[in-house]
């Protein structure tokens, strides 16, 4: 048998050990977290944890930034994330078949972010509004803007021209939650990052669930008509909640 190609089943067998899917999982919201930080999302001990980590970087899944004394631990790129994401649609096939475990599934099924964009029925809402209004066109498999799109966009505070990378500006990401697209890519990550910045939509500590704000609301139902996101907003203890962060 031919050992040349991908090394898909090298791939598979990282991303299957429960230890080693609970931290990539964990990862998902974009942000870095330390070795103790996964240890314990994991369950495990944090020398299991280290052997786990290591693996994962040899793979090429995980990348980590050195600030003095600290290491923290991210996924290695927006195209693990997606790899993810599509494992969780397959995951969810049978999720979608029985009511979601605890509030804390129900919480990620409202708002999440996967990994530096908004899913859920929050990410949902903004994708829907922008194909409904006509802000949207299809464009090397992925979507453009509009004229009325780029309006948008400039008026949530997000100039297109100012967001080029190598990574789709827009991009259908199929929501494992919805079973429908969310708006994922480059401009899709800038949207999620102002809204941060703005204080239109929170965090909450120690969940990829996010909490979107009357302000919030307010602001995207004034910029993208037809917005609707059935999502509760954030309580009056919202304090309790992490602060903005990009």
């Amino acid at each position: 048998m031919s050992t040349q190609g991908p090394y898909l089943a090298e791939i598979a067998h990282l991303m299957g050990d429960p230890a080693r899917a609970n931290m990539l999982h964990a990862l998902m919201d974009g942000r870095a977290l330390t070795a103790k930080e996964l240890a314990w999302l994991a369950g495990v001990a944090p020398q299991t944890a280290s052997g786990h980590l290591a693996k994962l970087m040899q793979g090429g899944l995980l990348a980590v930034a050195v600030q003095g004394r600290h290491r923290y631990f991210r996924l290695a790129g927006a195209e693990v994330a997606q790899a993810l994401e599509g494992l969780m649609v397959l995951a969810g096939a049978e999720t979608a078949r029985r009511r979601l475990p605890s509030r804390v599934g129900a919480e990620l099924s409202e708002a999440r972010t996967c990994y530096d964009h908004f899913a859920g029925r929050l990410g949902i809402g903004i994708h829907d509004a922008l194909v409904a209004g006509g802000h949207l066109s299809v464009a090397d498999g992925g979507y453009g803007l509009t004229g009325s799109g780029e309006a948008i966009f400039a008026a949530l505070g997000v100039t297109p021209a100012a967001k080029a990378s190598r990574r789709a500006a827009l991009r259908p990401c199929l929501d494992w939650s919805e079973r429908r697209p969310h708006l994922a890519g480059s401009l899709a990550a800038a949207l999620a990052c102002r809204c941060f910045e703005a204080g239109w939509v929170l965090r909450r500590k120690d969940s990829r669930a996010v909490t979107l704000t009357g302000a919030g609301r307010a602001a995207l139902a004034a910029a993208l008509p037809g917005f609707a996101c059935d999502v509760p907003e954030a309580p009056a203890q919202a304090a309790a909640m992490e602060p903005a962060e990009a």
